[in-house]
């Protein structure tokens, strides 16, 4: 499934969390082989650059970035400007911008090929964000907040709308699909709430209510479609990982380990067959989704393992 050369960064693997440090990892053999320290704060989020020469680490007040090519061992790039926890980030597909959302109640986008560390353009949406997904359509962005409120920001013309799935209940993560064709939310009472997504290039995104369903009976952390769109994976609380198939939104897979504790992310391998997870108990783990084994675990964070970010020579 690996590549054999881990440092050929056709595949990146890395981890972070409450222990300030950034791991990257060896997939084929789960060995760690370089950490980064992030002494500021803990790591909130993590997401590494489409062109995979950079990962960014989401912390309190900054986003630091990390050159994967050379081993300088301090962030090369520091976006300051936000006043609390940022809370998640990613890129736009070409590398040009990135967006990022946090507890000071604003979702920003960074241009990242004029080299400013300001963001140059902020949308505020009156309660604190939890979450931030970007459209596969590349204008739009959705942003979750503690409130129980989606927002829609449509980056071309500034426009802004709402969707408010369950009052006063905390949004944790949101997903679009690769296709464009479905959205998804969870939330604080571990609910997912499914979405179709309607539009073209030309006119906003219209969103139609679809399914929804207890997915765990605790707080539910993350929410994530396979590369193929054919599933949908969740992280709970309740110390589990559980595969849902989109086309009757059946329960296919439970992957749960003693100890585990909270699984606070997850990311799918590029043939959808594999996924791996951070958890609190600080080990990130690849699973096999068919039959539910543990593959591999890598070991090394001394406290929770909170945001995990995974390139290879396919995925997106």
């Amino acid at each position: 499934m690996f590549e054999e050369n881990p440092l050929d960064k056709e595949i990146i693997l890395a981890s972070g969390g409450y222990d300030h440090s950034i791991k990257i990892w060896e997939t084929h053999t789960g060995l760690c082989h370089r950490t980064v320290q992030h002494a500021d704060s803990q790591v909130n989020a993590l997401d590494i650059t489409p062109d995979k020469q950079y990962v960014a680490a989401a912390s309190y007040q900054h986003i630091y970035m990390f050159d994967l090519v050379t081993n300088i061992p301090n962030a090369v790039i520091n976006f300051e400007g936000a006043s609390k926890n940022i809370t998640d980030i990613g890129f736009q597909q070409d590398g040009k911008w990135m967006y990022s959302g946090g507890e000071d109640c604003k979702a920003r986008i960074w241009d990242l090929k004029e080299s400013q560390t300001q963001a140059p353009r902020c949308y505020y949406t009156g309660n604190p964000i939890t979450t931030v997904c970007l459209h596969p359509n590349q204008v739009e962005l959705f942003i979750g907040d503690q409130n129980g409120i989606v927002h829609r920001w449509d980056l071309k013309t500034d426009q802004t709308d709402q969707i408010i799935p369950e009052q006063d209940t905390m949004i944790l993560d949101i997903a679009i699909d690769p296709l464009g064709q479905y959205m998804a939310c969870v939330n604080s009472k571990g609910r997912c709430y499914l979405w179709e997504l309607q539009g073209s290039a030309d006119e906003p995104t219209k969103v139609k209510p679809k399914f929804k369903f207890d997915a765990h009976n605790k707080y539910a952390l993350k929410v994530l479609f396979s590369h193929d769109s054919q599933f949908l994976a969740t992280t709970s609380a309740d110390q589990s990982i559980k595969i849902w198939a989109m086309s009757d939104y059946s329960l296919l897979s439970e992957l749960k380990q003693e100890g585990q504790r909270w699984v606070w992310d997850a990311a799918f391998s590029a043939d959808d067959q594999y996924i791996f997870s951070g958890s609190s108990d600080g080990f990130v783990r690849l699973w096999n989704v068919k039959n539910e084994n543990i593959e591999r675990e890598y070991s090394g964070h001394q406290k929770a393992v909170t945001a995990i970010a995974f390139r290879d020579a396919v995925s997106s």
